[in-house]
């Protein structure tokens, strides 16, 4: 889980440092796009599933959503501090949570109710609403983070439909296709340099994401979650190395305040022996 985590702070560095020469929605397909070849081992296992309409309908619909997701998130990146981005990442389970009580039935005790109030309050520090500028690219991660969200919920019906590795192949075919329009409008050749980079985003989040599911394997939730936290702190540290961004102590408590509401809702779910349905603020990464 240590290494799932400098994994993907490894991600957000790489794609702060790309900047906004290439526009987000490039970015976001060219990830995907150089990160379909990684896959390719795995289309046997697609080919041989038997994927009924109402399991393709699902795929799409979830592929389209992570698109808008991940191409908010792009641009996010290249507008916030890096510690910024990690922290309001960490709401999305939260959204997730709520989305769940209110589509798939799931029962909110006041406990849960108490942490989702408290992430919020978290994501308020954060923002500071009042005291400073809300700027685009906290309304794009706002949002970003609720449309990964409910990726994430139909990602649950998928994963009871069918086998895990068609469903990773899925969204990243899904993805490629809901982002190559985008990018289309806004096609900007790229050098060789950032071909690369974008290269590295992919396989780093690829070996972020294997790394959690070993993690998982080994260990329930609530012993990997509480390790989240030091995303955080490693990219407020990078932050402040790399692109000389300011150790801002709001975005550390609220983000601190956030996951620990994540983490009690996780641990509460592991007391009811229930099923947990809301993943991992690492799932919402690109």
């Amino acid at each position: 889980m240590l290494f799932t985590g400098l994994c993907f702070v490894a991600v957000t560095a790489l794609v702060k440092y790309l900047g906004g020469r290439i526009p987000a929605a490039q970015s976001a397909f060219l990830r995907y796009f150089l990160g379909m070849l990684l896959l390719l081992p795995m289309l046997g296992a697609v080919r041989r599933a038997q994927i009924s309409p109402r399991m393709w309908g699902l795929f799409a619909t979830r592929g389209a959503l992570h698109s808008v997701g991940v191409m908010l998130w792009f641009y996010a990146m290249t507008q916030l501090p890096l510690a910024e981005v990690t922290a309001m990442n960490y709401i999305s389970p939260v959204y997730v949570t709520i989305g769940a009580a209110l589509f798939l039935g799931e029962t909110l005790a006041l406990r849960r109710v108490a942490a989702i109030v408290a992430a919020l309050i978290g994501t308020l520090i954060i923002l500071r609403p009042g005291f400073r500028e809300i700027s685009p690219g906290h309304i794009a991660m706002l949002i970003a983070a609720a449309v990964l969200g409910a990726s994430y919920l139909l990602a649950k019906f998928t994963v009871d439909g069918t086998n895990p590795t068609v469903v990773v192949v899925m969204l990243s075919l899904w993805v490629t296709l809901g982002l190559a329009p985008f990018a289309a409008q806004v096609w900007i050749t790229p050098t060789w340099t950032e071909i690369g980079i974008l290269f590295a985003v992919a396989c780093i989040a690829t070996a972020g994401h294997y790394a959690m599911t070993l993690a998982f394997a080994a260990a329930p939730m609530t012993v990997t979650q509480p390790v989240t936290f030091l995303q955080l702190i490693w990219a407020t540290a990078l932050g402040a190395l790399m692109f000389n961004e300011p150790v801002d102590i709001w975005v550390v408590s609220g983000g601190g305040l956030i996951i620990s509401a994540v983490c009690f809702i996780t641990w509460r779910e592991a007391v009811l022996k229930r099923r947990a349905i809301t993943p991992p603020d690492m799932a919402t990464k690109v």
